[in-house]
């Protein structure tokens, strides 16, 4: 079993023991207890929670599709390929709302989407040229799905009316974007390569 898979089972088994628990809202990532409760561990358990079945079965989905790609693709770096970028993943999505939320004791947030944004957008780093189904039916390649993906989610996380935590999307991606060309040598000339041959 190789660790892409390691996580979604744990996740789906974490998920369904918790999801109808009287103490489920321990697990969630609430800035306020972060900060003033020093209930560090929010920060890392809400990503293997999440809201309903739908939630959970699309954020897995998406995880597995582009996981195992990103998995093999970093599996020379070890414990810092797959692993570590989606710890990464979940810190950085949760960074946004430390920032802003600290002191509302109201706001709580749930679920892996940080992480999984993290490992799709290195998959878009790593495979620019990919064919992506926008909306499981439109044919486009990766790169442009990306872009579309930051142009969506820093339009929708401007809406206050949203209960949907699109900032996390975005900090979580922004990981997986710094991630892929930090650590990956030559990932950067070889994307602007892809693009090129793209326009051509």
């Amino acid at each position: 079993m190789n660790v892409v898979t390691l996580v979604v089972l744990v996740t789906v088994l974490v998920s369904w023991q918790v999801m109808e628990r009287r103490d489920k809202e321990t697990w969630m990532l609430s800035p306020y207890a972060v900060k003033h409760g020093r209930e560090s561990w929010r920060i890392l358990t809400h990503a293997f929670i999440h809201a309903d079945w739908m939630h959970l079965v699309f954020n897995m989905f998406v995880l597995y599709e582009f996981g195992q790609t990103v998995g093999r693709d970093l599996g020379f770096l070890g414990w810092m390929g797959f692993p570590a970028l989606y710890l990464a993943g979940i810190v950085g999505g949760a960074i946004p709302a430390l920032r802003k939320h600290g002191d509302n004791p109201n706001y709580r947030s749930l679920g892996a989407s940080g992480a999984v944004s993290a490992i799709l957008l290195a998959f878009i780093c790593l495979h620019p040229t990919r064919t992506l189904l926008l909306f499981f039916v439109v044919p486009v390649p990766a790169v442009l799905a990306g872009v579309l993906f930051f142009w969506y989610e820093s339009r929708m996380q401007q809406r206050s009316t949203t209960r949907i935590a699109h900032d996390a999307h975005l900090g979580g991606a922004l990981v997986g974007v710094l991630w892929v060309f930090a650590l990956v040598p030559g990932s950067w000339p070889a994307f602007v390569e892809s693009l090129q041959a793209l326009l051509q």
